[in-house]
């Protein structure tokens, strides 16, 4: 609808864990090592943790795909409310093992077959569980005996667990002490601060083929980033309405009174209304109204994006699946420092 009026190829802010729209800033950078490490080490349990919104099932998505390999097998289950033998029919579908007409025992036998011969071949069996604070007390005791399965050097499943700050709290949990000692490697993801912020917003422009500075102002940017409070998701719906509401007003670049508009609808408390000056216009520099830092040190009244130079905010397409080694995996995906 709007892809023309701003010269995009496509939405630039679509919800989905599209691995070209990657975006690594620090801490995502290490949890993306993380879990392919926890993926590909015979180690026991990974634990990712992160609030609704800060790109875990994305980065999950990204390490998957870095680490698909003949010889490993993934298993990803995204609804854990399960009971007990909806999770084993689920998994045992998912192994491409035969049905077990509800029987753990047989489940469990045809499981170990398939363990030692995969690892007699030199794989490995995950299964990593999405929005895990979900589980029930029941499934993760069933998850820590599956991850109880070893040989006298190796273990045999990695559990990745990946889930909200609730599942921190479960872990917490007298009760699960035993699940939570074999917890091997941890990391959280954080909202992003303005200038990660900002340069997600210019990636995800770029990458589009758009030009950041013809389609947000940097008030904008800070008014985005208030009413979304650093959360990727919120950023997104914040930039794909006032994209909408930008095109309906034929409004190019967009400034932050637009987007605080936007936020109002949204009834996003972060947001604020910019004052404005006696003409109307948002508040800059001499209107009384200190404006928000942003990178560089520039004020927020311009309506001109601060500019990429060098060292700044790029992005790379990622290169042929075949010439990337696992430790230069990044060459793949996006760089923008």
């Amino acid at each position: 609808m709007y892809q023309a009026f701003y010269g995009f190829e496509e939405r630039p802010f679509q919800l989905t864990p599209n691995p070209r729209y990657l975006y690594l800033s620090p801490k995502h950078r290490e949890a993306l090592a993380t879990l392919r490490y926890g993926l590909t080490a015979s180690l026991g349990v990974t634990v990712l943790l992160g609030e609704a919104g800060t790109g875990k099932t994305t980065l999950l998505s990204a390490a998957l795909f870095a680490e698909r390999r003949p010889e490993h097998r993934h298993v990803v289950l995204n609804n854990p409310t399960l009971s007990p033998a909806e999770f084993y029919e689920m998994l045992a579908d998912r192994l491409g093992m035969p049905p077990t007409a509800g029987s753990k025992s047989r489940f469990l036998l045809n499981f170990e077959k398939d363990l030692s011969a995969r690892h007699q071949a030199g794989g490995l069996t995950s299964i990593v569980i999405d929005e895990a604070q979900s589980l029930t007390h029941q499934l993760f005791e069933e998850l820590r005996l599956l991850a109880n399965l070893e040989t006298a050097t190796a273990k045999l499943v990695n559990l990745v667990l990946v889930g909200q700050p609730e599942l921190a709290e479960r872990l917490n949990d007298p009760a699960l002490r035993q699940l939570k000692q074999r917890v091997v490697l941890r990391c959280s993801l954080e909202p992003l601060e303005l200038r990660s912020a900002a340069s997600y917003i210019a990636a995800r422009l770029q990458v589009a083929g758009g030009s950041p500075r013809e389609v947000f102002t940097k008030d904008a940017i800070v008014a985005i980033f208030e009413g979304s409070r650093g959360i990727p998701r919120t950023i997104g719906v914040i930039c794909e309405n006032a994209l909408l509401a930008g095109f309906a007003a034929q409004k190019k670049p967009i400034d932050g009174a637009l987007v605080a508009e936007v936020c109002k609808d949204l009834d996003l408390l972060g947001a604020r209304r910019p004052a404005r000056t006696a003409g109307g216009g948002p508040a800059g520099p001499g209107s009384g109204r200190a404006p928000h830092p942003l990178p560089g040190g520039a004020a927020t009244g311009s309506r001109r994006w601060f500019s990429f130079g060098p060292g700044e905010v790029k992005a790379e397409a990622p290169a042929d699946e075949g010439a990337a080694s696992a430790a230069d995996n990044h060459k793949r995906m996006f760089r923008f420092f």
